[in-house]
C-alpha cells in the first residue's frame, strides 16, 4: 500500500470522466483501492476517487465511520445511481481535492446504487443521508464535476484562487 499525491484544482485531470473498470475486481484494482483507502486516511478524508490520484477509472472508496469508531471502509467499483429521490438536502460540503473550502450543496436525501465490492460481489442499495450524499459527490468525480461546480462562478472562482494562492504559500515555506 502506498500514499499517492491527490490532486487539487485547478488540474484539468479533475475535469476527465472516469472509464469503467474492464474484467471485474482484479488484484491490480483491489492493491489500487488499498492505496486510495490509504490515501483517504492520511489526507484525511471520507471518501476519495481514483481521479483525484491521478487513475481515470470508476472506482471509489469511502469510509464514514465516525472518530473513535472502527474504521467502515466501503470500495465501490463501477458504481451507478440507479435512482434518486425528489427530496433535496442541503449538505456542508469539503473535497480532498479543494481544500480548505467548504459550502453548501443540494443533493437527493436517498438514492439506490449499484456497483462492485472489494470482492467483485455485485451490491445494490439505497444510500442515505451521509452516505447519500458521499456518494453523489464521489460519482460527480468520475464525471468530472466537482462540489465547486455546484456554486455560483464568483464562489468557485474564490475557491481556485485560495487553493492555488495556498499551494504558492506552501511552495514558498518548503523553499525556506
Amino acid at each position: 500500500m502506498a500514499i499517492r499525491e491527490i490532486l487539487t484544482v485547478p488540474d484539468p485531470r479533475l475535469k476527465q470522466v472516469s472509464k469503467p473498470v474492464e474484467g471485474g475486481v482484479t488484484d491490480d484494482i483491489r492493491a489500487l483501492m488499498d492505496d486510495m483507502l490509504e490515501t483517504m486516511y492520511d489526507a484525511p478524508g471520507i471518501g476519495l476517487a481514483a481521479i483525484q490520484i491521478g487513475v481515470p477509472l470508476r472506482v471509489i472508496v469511502m469510509d464514514l465511520a465516525r472518530e473513535g469508531e472502527e474504521p467502515a471502509p466501503r470500495y465501490f467499483v463501477n458504481p451507478e445511481i440507479l435512482e434518486t429521490i425528489e427530496e433535496k438536502k442541503p449538505y456542508e460540503e469539503g473535497c480532498l481535492s479543494v481544500p480548505d473550502i467548504f459550502d453548501q450543496v443540494e443533493r437527493s436525501a436517498r438514492c439506490r446504487i449499484r456497483y462492485l465490492d472489494y470482492d467483485g460481489k455485485q451490491v445494490d442499495e439505497w444510500a442515505e443521508d451521509l452516505y447519500a450524499v458521499c456518494i453523489q459527490h464521489e460519482m460527480d468525480h468520475l464525471e468530472g464535476t466537482l462540489f465547486i461546480d455546484y456554486l455560483s462562478r464568483l464562489k468557485r472562482d474564490r475557491a481556485i484562487d485560495k487553493v492555488k494562492k495556498a499551494k504558492i504559500r506552501a511552495i514558498r515555506e518548503d523553499a525556506n
